[in-house]
């Protein structure tokens, strides 16, 4: 997929603004700490913001959230983002872009967090409020969400590449077992509504407490596995298995969320995808979490 990134600023979200919508064009443009990498983020005035889709591949995000985000809002227990505007493409800028109202919290930090185990346990409410919501007609996994929700085979060529890459650097026999045992354990149920990026950068905190679920780009219906990697990349011991508890998944599902964790771990430690260092320094713990969780679950 096309990921080569535009550049966007502040002119650009401005001048989009005033031309579609001059009832804000008197509103300030600023940009959000931590902005994001699929959408770029901005405020637009005190109480709402724009995202602009990065590159080609995110474009489909847009009419995606658009179209579905107000339909799954009232059946979830936290704040979603609440779409109050799609924009048109402009000269200057190729893809539909969208304002929605701004919510208040910041990205959840286990410095900001009162109490691991007690915000595992309401992201795990919040998911498994999401997987009951009626999904029919949802959007199917694909390549619009890059597979979120569909088979990990799609992701077997990386991993292994990536698990090749890695040798003398983590033990390979045993992400290659861990990765295996993700992909023959197979999905059966009924698709559910995926969130799809399950990350802390995507979850806010108010208080202490996670207040809202963010960056829906990713939305689809399919396996829920793919939702369930934060129990790797955050979680651990106590809260781990506070997020487990409350989750009506079988062990197949679990392994295969063991599997997202790996492949995306593996894939930015070998240096096979573009992130923030942050995120490249907790690869490495993903790795071992992962590895060591499989080899106590032997699932």
């Amino acid at each position: 997929m096309d990921v080569q990134q535009v550049g966007i600023d502040e002119l650009l979200v401005g001048r989009l603004v005033a031309t579609q919508f001059p009832q804000w064009a008197d509103l300030p443009v600023r940009p959000v700490a931590n902005g994001g990498w699929d959408n770029r983020t901005f405020h637009l005035g005190d109480k709402m913001i724009v995202r602009l889709p990065s590159a080609q591949a995110y474009a489909a995000q847009v009419e995606r959230e658009q179209r579905w985000l107000p339909v799954i809002a009232p059946m979830l227990p936290l704040s979603i983002p609440e779409p109050l505007a799609m924009g048109k493409p402009e000269p200057g800028y190729p893809w539909k872009w969208s304002i929605y109202r701004w919510i208040e919290g910041e990205t959840a930090d286990i410095k900001r967090i009162s109490s691991l185990s007690g915000f595992a346990s309401s992201l795990a409410t919040f998911l498994v409020a999401l997987q009951s919501a009626d999904s029919t007609s949802g959007p199917a996994s694909g390549s619009h969400n890059f597979y979120r929700g569909g088979p990990l085979s799609t992701y077997d060529p990386a991993t292994r590449k990536a698990i090749a890459a890695l040798a003398g650097k983590i033990d390979n026999d045993a992400a290659c077992r861990v990765w295996e045992a993700a992909v023959a354990a197979r999905w059966t149920g009924q698709p559910v509504w995926v969130h799809g990026d399950v990350s802390a950068g995507n979850l806010l905190v108010t208080g202490g407490e996670l207040s809202a679920v963010i960056d829906f780009g990713q939305l689809s219906v399919g396996d829920p596995a793919c939702d369930l990697a934060i129990a790797w990349t955050l979680f651990s011991g106590e809260s781990r298995d506070s997020f487990r508890a409350i989750l009506p998944l079988d062990a197949g599902t679990w392994a295969r969320g063991r599997g997202w964790a790996l492949w995306k771990a593996l894939i930015v430690a070998a240096g096979v995808t573009q992130t923030n260092a942050v995120e490249g320094s907790r690869s490495w713990r993903t790795i071992e979490e992962v590895i060591a969780d499989h080899g106590r679950t032997k699932a």
